[in-house]
């Protein structure tokens, strides 16, 4: 053990079978890149930058804790009579004094040197910071953090707490010397003391910490931390405590190890950042030693943070230290053999000081799968053996190509069960499945993987996994492999859709797996947008002087053709659904629902999108659903320029003449035309409009021209249509009899859907904006004082804009448990 760096021979002159007699070949525990100290260092720049938020925008709680501190200084008043100034010193010396002296008497010659410069590094930063915060912060932010030891500037944060954080960090976790736990004692009391006699700001020293453990942190990943796991000698002790006799103990790959990259192998399972090493007991029996220390499992670690966090619905595990995970890993290995499943044998499990030691034994050995020259009995082969595992309640959740191996005899088996699980769910079940199916089908091709999972599990159970068939249940390292594409899932899925009668494949839709999905992303955005357009554009003080204002019982007219806008509407909808598709309450539902999307979308487009996801869930195709939308959208459209031209007609009022500039409707035809004849010219685009949106095309339009070739859905939907107009343009009209003006209802249906429909079409959430001009500005033309207009108009969109957006919001949560959005 003299020179921990080379082979150590056997002691001489020592009993047979003691811990001295062991020959032991091993590395000496090298410096360690821990990937936690990046994670602290993130979470301690959040902490800093989260207290300067409390500052600025909590200034009660940061003022009442300043308070707190200031009343308990009483009870030490006789040691505030010591300078501040000397405190600081004290501090100071003490702290950096013990640390390095005990860095020194280990020799830890590079520890010491990168820790007093991390303490330089500590007050520059913090000397950075306050220079920005004095240059660019808020005067009240700048008076939060100062205090009677500060002045503005690059001496606004008390920077000895950066420089002794950043040094304290830097020379280890507290955990580690007995010194660096007293120097952070030290710093804190300090800290309190300095507190409480007003001579330092709460946020000022928790920011300088925060800022000195960035530093420190970062500095310690740079320079690495000694490696805290057993090695050597301490290994065959905690091998004895299983049973076992250590006669030779070899460390493989230590080539590998002198790179600290640690690949993961078969021969312990494929255990991440593992040591491997050779044993052989006193009775000549090999076996395989796998040591997984905390620090290089803690990057394992948080992959399966991530994992957790990325996947929904799906259980993943989170073993945080290395014993968890090598006692689980254990536990999978024997219930997959206890199976009567192929896998490695594992002797048991050992633990040690930051350590965990996993023992296999050497027999059988299992080497690489080449998956190129699996043949289609084999793929069938590894089907069968999943599903049995799947059927005890086991799953692999990692089965990529690293993950298929032989045994001598040429048995075919699944290894690194690590990440697996046992009493899984059926999602754990189907994500493996789709696992292996991608796997095969980007060495293989999709036709023969399907043609060997039909034989194994069975058309039902393929018909059942497309849901689950998505870019989110495949491992990144089969997506690396040369074969995928990423059309791959999407032919993997039409190949599993034929195996599946034409209505329960169109039934099918995809299950939620990722948390961050092109639908959540759309969820969250909207949910952005409302939040924006409702704290930037709602004006309360002049919607509140326009309620004051107007005739409440007006008021509630206006409200209850708002409600009856919502039953056209459904109406509408419902008049092109069939009889025991129909839900009544799911219909009208869905029409308060659009008015939540209305706040952050055009108009028009919100509504189109709950619909067809309610036509969707209530059993439509994708192709119905979208040709039932557009039959709707027909009919209304149609319904609104018969009734304008009806009153126009009837009135003599030549508005509709005027509305649309001269030649516009000339210039829009000629340039989509002009567009569509230069695309069709291009050869490529041509072929891919013809060969894939073409066929696309002609089945909506046949269904479309099925949807409006029947008299009686088409009179329902108009007559759902016609009550939808005359309810908004009603409730305009009542709109301004609240304020006593009396005008015609229908002429002011009129010019009510003229202006809406303008306005509506400027892009933005719901018309907001465009709308409130278009009505102001038409009505005040036709001779309604502007200020009743005005007023009018805000009434009207409190009733039909503002008030359908909490209503929207419980009708979509009320949709959405009922599995009808």
């Amino acid at each position: 053990m003299a020179n921990p760096d080379a082979t150590q021979p056997t002691a001489q002159g020592a009993a047979p079978g003691t811990a001295s007699d062991v020959l032991i070949a091993d590395n000496a525990p090298k410096r360690t890149h821990v990937t936690a100290d990046l994670l602290h260092a993130a979470f301690a720049l959040f902490a800093g930058a989260l207290v300067l938020v409390f500052a600025l925008y909590l200034r009660g709680i940061t003022t009442g804790v300043e308070s707190d501190a200031h009343t308990a200084a009483k009870a030490v008043e006789w040691l505030l009579d010591l300078p501040a100034s000397l405190l600081q010193q004290l501090v100071v010396l003490i702290v950096v004094g013990m640390v390095l002296i005990q860095l020194i008497v280990n020799r830890e010659w590079l520890q010491s040197a990168c820790s007093v410069g991390s303490l330089l590094l500590g007050f520059a930063a913090v000397w950075g910071a306050s220079a920005l915060i004095s240059q660019y912060g808020s005067p009240m932010l700048i008076s939060s953090v100062q205090s009677a030891g500060t002045e503005s500037g690059p001496w606004l944060l008390p920077d000895f707490y950066a420089a002794i954080a950043a040094f304290l960090t830097t020379a280890g976790p507290r955990r580690t010397r007995s010194s660096i736990k007293w120097g952070w004692n030290i710093l804190i009391i300090g800290a309190v003391l300095l507190i409480i006699s007003s001579w330092n700001s709460v946020t000022g020293v928790i920011v300088s910490i925060c800022i000195g453990r960035v530093v420190g942190l970062c500095a310690r990943f740079a320079i690495g931390t000694q490696s805290t796991g057993i090695w050597g000698m301490q290994v065959v002790h905690a091998l004895q405590s299983i049973g076992l006799h250590p006669r030779e103990l070899r460390r493989r790959h230590l080539d590998e190890a002198a790179d600290h990259v640690l690949y993961a192998t078969l021969e312990d399972d494929m255990v991440e950042n593992s040591r491997i090493y050779e044993l052989r007991d006193e009775d000549g029996t090999p076996y395989v030693v796998s040591v997984l220390d905390n620090q290089r499992h803690f990057a394992g670690y948080l992959n399966q943070i991530w994992q957790l966090i990325r996947l929904s619905g799906v259980a993943v595990r989170h073993d945080r230290s290395a014993i968890s995970a090598n006692h689980h890993h254990y536990a999978m290995m024997l219930g997959v053999h206890d199976l009567g499943l192929t896998t490695l044998r594992p002797y048991g499990v050992a633990d040690s000081g930051e350590s965990s030691v996993l023992v296999l034994h050497e027999s059988p050995k299992a080497t690489p799968c080449d998956v190129q020259a699996m043949t289609d009995a084999d793929m069938r082969h590894l089907m069968l053996y999943i599903n049995t595992a799947h059927r005890r309640g086991f799953t692999h959740r990692n089965i990529t190509q690293n993950a298929l191996a032989r045994l001598d005899d040429g048995t075919l088996f699944l290894c690194g069960w690590q990440n697996g699980d046992y009493a899984s769910g059926s999602t754990n079940v189907a994500l493996d499945k789709v696992e292996l199916l991608s796997l095969f089908a980007t060495v293989f091709g999709v036709e023969r993987t399907v043609a060997a999972a039909r034989e194994a599990w069975g058309d039902a159970t393929l018909i059942n996994l497309i849901p689950f068939v998505q870019k989110a249940a495949v491992p990144a390292a089969t997506r690396a492999l040369p074969g995928w594409d990423k059309t791959l899932l999407e032919q993997l899925r039409k190949t599993m859709s034929a195996l599946a009668p034409e209505e329960v494949s169109e039934s099918l839709e995809q299950v939620t797996l990722s948390r961050f999905n092109a639908r959540s992303f759309f969820a969250i955005t909207l949910l952005v947008i409302a939040v924006g357009v409702v704290l930037t554009q709602m004006k309360p003080n002049e919607m509140i002087k326009a309620a004051r204002d107007a005739n409440i019982w007006m008021m509630l007219l206006v409200m209850g053709f708002s409600f009856l806008a919502w039953v056209g509407s459904a109406v509408s909808l419902g008049g092109f659904m069939n009889a025991d598709r129909r839900n009544p309450l799911g219909l009208l539902c869905s029409q308060m629902a659009a008015g939540f999307t209305a706040v952050s979308m055009p108009a028009g487009i919100g509504p189109a999108f709950v619909n067809l996801q309610f036509l969707r869930k209530s059993g439509y195709r994708s192709t119905v659903a979208t040709a039932i939308m557009s039959a709707v959208w027909a009919v209304q459209a149609a319904v609104t320029v018969v009734l304008l031209l009806v009153i126009g007609i009837v009135n003599g009022r030549s508005t509709l003449s005027g509305m649309i500039p001269t030649n516009m409707l000339i210039f829009v035809v000629a340039g989509v035309a002009l567009i569509v004849s230069v695309a069709m010219a291009i050869p490529p685009v041509r072929k891919k409009v013809t060969d894939k949106y073409l066929p696309i095309a002609k089945a909506y339009a046949r269904s479309l021209l099925e949807t409006l070739t029947q008299p009686k859905e088409v009179a329902i939907c108009a007559a759902g249509g016609l009550l939808l107009n005359l309810a908004t343009g009603f409730g305009f009209w009542a709109a301004l009899l609240a304020f006593g003006y009396h005008t015609n209802p229908i002429e002011t249906t009129f010019i009510f859907l003229l202006a809406n429909t303008l306005g509506s079409a400027v892009p933005t959430p719901g018309g907001l904006g465009a709308v409130e001009a278009a009505l102001s500005v038409a009505f005040t033309a036709v001779g309604v004082p502007s200020t009743i207009a005005i007023s009018a108009t805000l009434v009207y969109r409190i009733a039909f804009y503002w008030l359908r957006i909490p209503i929207g919001a419980l009708a979509m949560k009320w949709l959405d448990r009922h599995n009808l959005i």
